[in-house]
């Protein structure tokens, strides 16, 4: 059973995290919807409120507590998460509040302190409503992808988009029951659950990138296509470590190796996308966004090597 310190320290990095995660995935569902499917944007608006506000009061219940691998990771936020929400706000109309993202920048910079009286109730009370609004958010990607796979709705956001951000809300909620029960986990079982799920998002992003690219990007394109490739090798590697731990020193190696690849390549994306020298379908944000995802799994690929 987890401690009350793991329990608090565990939960506040998992939703400091995740819940940017969820609310820029209403922003890109709202920004990929047209004005037939306005009661959907704003679904999808009031979706990105909920979460800015869970984000808000876990970055205040999280001063102090953060280990200074998450805060120093690059996972929370990076130097290019403010401009690149400025200018996707100004390029789809969808307000963002940066105050959140400047928050967090400070919150990396707390010195670690001991956990206050009554933070393990306040704590377990945000992840009660953290498990209600992940729910409500699968929910809505669920209806969105079952209309968009009936032709029953047009969007700019690729199927397997969709699906793909679905995939990673099952993820958040996945953890935050075990979390919100104090569970212990097999950590071997887990470590080769969790290369499996983030090397198959790996590969994902790279096809997104692909796909999101003008024609005249051949370079860029073949970068993508090539990081597709291997990732998707390593998504291969990674089913059979269920089967056989052995396995896992060297998957995890090379995916460690790949992951800090393609980290590297999407920084550069989204510094071309903010510089207006890359000609791609895709806002800037988005690029922070799968950059710092990749942060997050550089992280965890570091902590299995321990």
């Amino acid at each position: 059973m987890l401690s009350s310190r793991e329990f608090v320290r565990q939960s506040l990095e998992l939703n400091l995290f995740f819940m940017r995660i969820a609310k820029e995935h209403a922003i890109f569902l709202q920004a990929g919807l047209v004005p037939k499917d306005h009661v959907w944007a704003s679904q999808a608006d009031m979706l990105k409120d909920e979460f800015s506000q869970l984000l808000i009061e876990t970055i205040k219940l999280s001063q102090g507590i953060i280990s200074p691998e998450v805060a120093n990771s690059g996972e929370l936020v990076t130097d290019l998460t403010f401009p690149a929400e400025r200018e996707t706000e100004f390029l789809s109309g969808i307000e963002i509040d940066s105050n959140i993202t400047r928050m967090e920048e400070a919150l990396i910079k707390c010195p670690q302190t001991q956990p206050s009286a009554g933070l393990e109730r306040r704590v377990s009370q945000l992840n009660r409503r953290a498990i209600a609004a992940t729910k409500e958010i699968i929910c809505f990607k669920t209806a969105l992808l079952d209309n968009v796979l009936a032709c029953e709705m047009f969007t700019t956001n690729y199927p397997l988009l969709i699906d793909h951000i679905l995939r990673e809300a099952k993820l958040y909620l996945r953890i935050l029951i075990m979390l919100q029960n104090r569970q212990e986990v097999n950590l071997a079982k887990e470590l080769a659950y969790q290369e499996n799920f983030w090397n198959r998002i790996m590969a994902e992003h790279a096809k997104f990138i692909r796909g999101l690219l003008d024609p005249t990007e051949v370079t860029l394109f073949d970068t993508a296509n090539d990081f597709g490739k291997k990732f998707d090798a390593l998504t291969a590697e990674a089913k059979l470590l269920m089967e056989n731990l052995n396995l896992l020193p060297k998957t995890t190696e090379d995916a460690l190796k790949n992951t800090i690849e393609i980290r590297d390549f999407k920084r550069q994306g989204t510094e071309g996308i903010l510089d207006c020298t890359i000609r791609i379908i895709a806002l800037p944000l988005l690029g922070d966004h799968v950059l710092r995802e990749a942060n997050h799994y550089i992280r965890l690929l570091k902590s299995f090597k321990c």
